[in-house]
């Protein structure tokens, strides 16, 4: 967010002292696109880490996908690729999916491909997330949050939302997973659908 936010600021600076109209219009544009951006944002951060998706236990997934295509679209060095086949997913899984697309996000420090794809089979949930490009970093204090070998007083802010998804997994029955290899970050996790889900 400080990114956009930062940017905000900057261009209403700027548009403040700027007398020539052509550059008045540029500073205008340039904060419509850190608005927008900023709203994303904060419309990710509802639904990843909050209680957006309104009452039901199910969230179309028309609203994870609409998200993750506007902050790769923001973005010209990144594409998107996605496969879900559920048109819904509980709150749960669509929590873990746009986290475990966050990381795969962050990764891409040069760009590249973020895929994504879900399914339901067996009473299961199933997400996979991977992220490909010529550099895909990773860092491996994610990767300890992730399978639980992190202890609480490391825990930061980085790594705070990796710790959550594993519990929430956890707390279902299920689990993460995740490789970091040569050009790919590949994650998973396996969420037992909720009794009475008819999928």
């Amino acid at each position: 967010m400080l990114s956009p936010v930062g940017a905000l600021n900057n261009g209403l600076e700027l548009l403040a002292d700027e007398k020539d109209p052509a550059m008045r219009q540029r500073c205008l544009e340039l904060l419509e696109q850190s608005a927008l951006i900023s709203a994303n944002k904060l419309k990710f951060f509802r639904l990843a880490y909050g209680a957006a998706g309104g009452f039901g236990e199910q969230v179309p997934v028309d609203e994870p996908r609409e998200l993750l295509t506007s902050l790769t679209d923001a973005d010209e060095r990144l594409t998107l690729e996605w496969a879900v086949g559920p048109t819904s997913l509980s709150k749960s899984a669509v929590k873990v999916l746009l986290n475990l697309a966050a990381m795969g996000l962050d990764s891409l420090v040069r760009g590249g491909t973020l895929a994504v794809g879900a399914e339901r089979a067996d009473g299961n949930t199933e997400i996979a997330v991977r992220a490909s490009g010529p550099r895909v970093a990773f860092d491996a204090n994610v990767g300890k949050a992730l399978d639980g070998s992190l202890s609480a007083d490391e825990l930061s802010g980085r790594t705070a939302p990796a710790h959550m998804i594993r519990l929430l997994a956890e707390r279902d029955g299920g689990a993460v997973q995740y490789h970091h290899g040569e050009g790919a970050l590949i994650l998973g996790a396996v969420l037992p659908d909720a009794e009475g889900l008819i999928g």
